[in-house]
This record gives C-alpha cells, sequence and structure tokens, in this order.
C-alpha cells in the first residue's frame, strides 16, 4: 500500500485531488478500533486515497512514540495489517512534532493523510484550465451546532 509520489509518475500527481490530513486522539490511549472498517470503506469505493497512516502514543512526559499497527487491538475482530507499509513519505518528524502539540499525554492518535479522490477529475478539470486553489478549511461539526443553536435562540 505504500504510494511513490516522488515525481517518477507525474501524470498521476497532476490528476490528484485535494490532499486533507487528520489527527484522531483516542484519550488514555482507548482504541477499539471502531472507524476502521469505515475508513477501509471509503478507501474500497474510491471516496479517499489513503497516503499516509501513523499511529503515535505520547507519553505522561510528553515524549512521542510510534506504535506498531499489531500493538493497536488484539482481539482478533479487524485486520489491522491492511493499514500495514501505508507510507508515501509526506509525514516528516516536523509534522509529527507538531501533531504532539494536540495530543494529550497518555493518549495515542492516528495521523492520517489522505487524497479526496472523489474530487480528483473535478480538481484536475480547473487546474488544466489554469485554476488554482488558494485557500481552504473546515467548520468543525461543534461549531455548525453552536451557531445552529445561537440562531433559534434569535429566533425565539
Amino acid at each position: 500500500m505504500t504510494e511513490d509520489l516522488s515525481g517518477s509518475d507525474e501524470r498521476s500527481i497532476e490528476e490528484m485531488g485535494p490532499v486533507d490530513y487528520v489527527v484522531v486522539e483516542f484519550p488514555g490511549s482507548r482504541f477499539t478500533g471502531v472507524g476502521l472498517p469505515l475508513l477501509v470503506d471509503l478507501v474500497d469505493r474510491g471516496v479517499i486515497r489513503i497516503l499516509d497512516l501513523l499511529f503515535v502514543q505520547k507519553d505522561q512526559d510528553g515524549t512521542l512514540s510510534g506504535i506498531e499497527l499489531s500493538d493497536l487491538d488484539s482481539d482478533g475482530d479487524l485486520d489491522l495489517t491492511v493499514f500495514d507499509g501505508v507510507s508515501s513519505g509526506l509525514l516528516g518528524q516536523d509534522d509529527l512534532e507538531e501533531a504532539a502539540t494536540v495530543i494529550s499525554p497518555g493518549s495515542s492518535a492516528a495521523v492520517l493523510v489522505y487524497e479526496n479522490s472523489w474530487a480528483a477529475p473535478f480538481a484536475t478539470a480547473l487546474r488544466r484550465d489554469g485554476a488554482q486553489l488558494v485557500a481552504s478549511g473546515r467548520v468543525p461539526v461543534q461549531a455548525i451546532l453552536a451557531s445552529l443553536d445561537a440562531a433559534e435562540q434569535n429566533n425565539t
């Protein structure tokens, strides 16, 4: 599952969709694997393409260390080896150090870099026409809920 984005496959890079990342914290390092089948489904349906997936743990003293996939889940219900070797080389030590700033001590996290494959044809067409993405962002669900609550209170 290792992705080669080194330039040897220039055509595929030009035809990529937008690339995003997420850091998902598991407080107290309580990892159940509940989201992994859904992640596999997104990949299988071509919605996303995983470029990098790393699991890390932050000790109480703030030290960040990698976690082997085989150490995450020992119940045998989910085969985590499907994610073994998922690495494009995009994530570097500086990225992990930045991720460490948002992870609580005693917790673990997944750092996921993925291509939005569903948007690749749209993005490719725009780039070929000379367009450039100049800004992007995300609105957290909590912010949407707060805005809806505020709007509802203003209408009463």
